[in-house]
């Protein structure tokens, strides 16, 4: 999983990589792997970092961004061509890049990125912007992966993998590309052409977990989706408790829809000593234990003496989750229910998004034992049809729950 931005300005004068640094902070919640941006002035400048906030401001009045994580994201800046991507072409990034340099170069660009796009198979997003000035960017024929439009009036256009980035860099939000489509903004104009599209297979794991809960994924607000997962998970699978507890942060939201539903009280059980960590993404069970630790603390009034219902996304490895079990019955929690808002993963990840099968704690394993693994006095995850029922919308790879891609 990657972030990636774009932004065109329709005139001289500005700098837009001031803008880009708040776009591509926005979309630190997709990637641990670094920040990196390039603008186009007289030619291109680059700026690299561990963080969004710490890039520099090179001079340029259209630029292209990432923010990166492993194998499945790609930014690369050659003298003719800035390219970020999101996903994985089927040809690999380098060869799709070569080819997006000589479409960009015809007598019409965006025609001919249409076209490759069309022939191009994998699932992946893109933004590049070449030496001549043309901004483009554009979605598989599938739609696997969300990039979304803004626009700051007459003055600039952008497209990014969230629409919060949009509206973070004060754009508005104005439409999502949609599957096989490709946008070229160059210095005056913008032009969409549609490439061609195959049976949509957009990524359901963004709705439960990767996008933040401010933006709209393919018309679909996330939010709303998040607290119906937990509306329909409350019917599913009931239990008696004092209070329901989500595991910051994208579980908030489903904590919220289960206790309304439910009828539970809802409480705040967790304070952060860091910004946000998505420990699943971490390379080593060490590092992903200490930022379990940084990231939860327990606030043992909100659970003494009380049976909890603790809500959370997802299970990938089980790390989090037990940890937070046993603090919060060393804080004085009389049961700990476990409910999860998305069905168990099983692996199968077309991008690569979820680690193999066998790291998987879910993975085969009936939900009583994973209990017992994290400590919990039950645990139950949403079912399959539920999660479809809670997205309300066709088109959606769900191999990583055992579906359909």
């Amino acid at each position: 999983m990657g972030g990636i931005l774009g932004i065109r300005a329709f005139g001289r004068g500005w700098r837009v990589a001031a803008f880009m640094r708040y776009g591509l902070l926005a979309l630190q919640n997709r990637g641990s792997g670094g920040v990196r941006l390039a603008t186009l002035g007289q030619e291109f400048r680059e700026s690299s970092a561990g963080s969004a906030d710490r890039l520099e401001d090179p001079p340029g009045e259209a630029g292209v961004g990432a923010v990166l994580s492993g194998h499945d994201s790609w930014f690369h800046v050659s003298e003719g061509l800035a390219v970020a991507g999101d996903g994985r072409p089927d040809e690999g990034w380098q060869r799709f890049s070569d080819s997006l340099y000589e479409a960009l170069r015809s007598r019409d660009p965006a025609g001919a990125v249409a076209d490759l796009v069309a022939g191009a198979g994998g699932r992946y997003s893109f933004v590049a912007l070449s030496r001549e000035g043309f901004l483009v960017a554009g979605r598989d024929a599938a739609g696997s992966l969300p990039l979304e439009v803004g626009s700051m009036g007459f003055d600039m256009g952008a497209v990014a993998s969230e629409s919060a980035a949009l509206e973070v860099m004060g754009f508005e939000h104005v439409a999502s590309l949609r599957p096989g489509e490709v946008m070229l903004m160059g210095p005056m104009e913008v032009e969409r052409r549609r490439a061609g599209a195959r049976d949509p297979s957009a990524c359901s794991f963004e709705y439960v977990y990767y996008a933040r809960h401010d933006s709209v994924v393919d018309g679909v607000p996330v939010y709303s989706v998040r607290e119906r997962l937990g509306e329909v998970l409350a019917e599913e699978a009931p239990a008696e408790a004092d209070v329901v507890i989500g595991v910051p942060e994208t579980s908030l939201p489903v904590a919220a829809g289960y206790s309304r539903r439910s009828g539970i009280p809802l409480a705040f059980g967790f304070v952060s000593s860091v910004g946000r960590i998505r420990t699943a993404g971490l390379a080593s069970p060490l590092e992903r234990l200490a930022g379990v630790q940084l990231k939860l603390n327990v606030i043992g009034s909100s659970v003494e003496g009380r049976d909890v219902v603790l809500v959370d996304d997802s299970v990938v490895r089980g790390t989090t989750l037990r940890n937070v079990v046993w603090n919060m019955k060393r804080k004085g929690a009389r049961r700990v229910h476990v409910r999860i808002g998305s069905p168990p993963l099983v692996g199968g990840c077309p991008l690569g998004r979820v680690p193999p099968r066998d790291e998987l704690i879910s993975s085969g394993a009936p939900e009583d034992a994973i209990a017992a693994v994290v400590g919990a006095d039950s645990l139950r995850f949403l079912s399959l049809e539920g999660l479809l029922r809670a997205l309300g919308r066709r088109g959606l790879c769900t191999a990583c729950w055992g579906g359909g891609h």
